[in-house]
């Protein structure tokens, strides 16, 4: 049986369901993710994509590149999920975003070489210059 996860926005337009556990748990530090979240770290979880759906509302979505898309609530602008063609088969949901986010304990540092220089977070966790997919 897979596990099954719930979250959603701060305002509570938004929210979705998972139903498969959560994978891949990495603390981003790259400057898009910093800019689009106004967090100075956004850790995000892998999930498979057809495990994923929208329970409430109709996110907005911004092309933050061209080959990727953010989802985020059109009413308190909280940042849900990511999907990126180079991995199609996924989803990115943030942590923060989760119900019980406690239950998603990070694994991996990404996109170190653009870490803020003053930030020390779970030194214990294995880097990445960028991300290997």
């Amino acid at each position: 049986m897979a596990a099954l996860h719930t979250g959603g926005c701060h305002c509570g337009q938004l929210r979705y369901t998972v139903e498969a556990p959560l994978t891949d748990v990495a603390h981003c530090h790259c400057s898009i993710c910093r800019r689009t979240t106004g967090g100075i770290v956004t850790t995000w979880a892998t999930v498979p994509l057809a495990s994923f759906r929208w329970t409430a509302g109709t996110p907005a979505e911004y092309a933050s590149s061209s080959s990727a898309v953010r989802y985020f609530c059109p009413r308190c602008g909280s940042q849900l999920a990511f999907f990126t063609q180079l991995t199609p088969e996924t989803l990115d949901l943030t942590v923060a975003t989760l119900d019980h986010p406690e239950d998603a304990p990070a694994d991996r540092h990404i996109w170190v070489k653009s870490r803020l220089p003053w930030i020390t977070l779970d030194p214990q966790l294995p880097e990445e210059d960028e991300e290997r997919l």
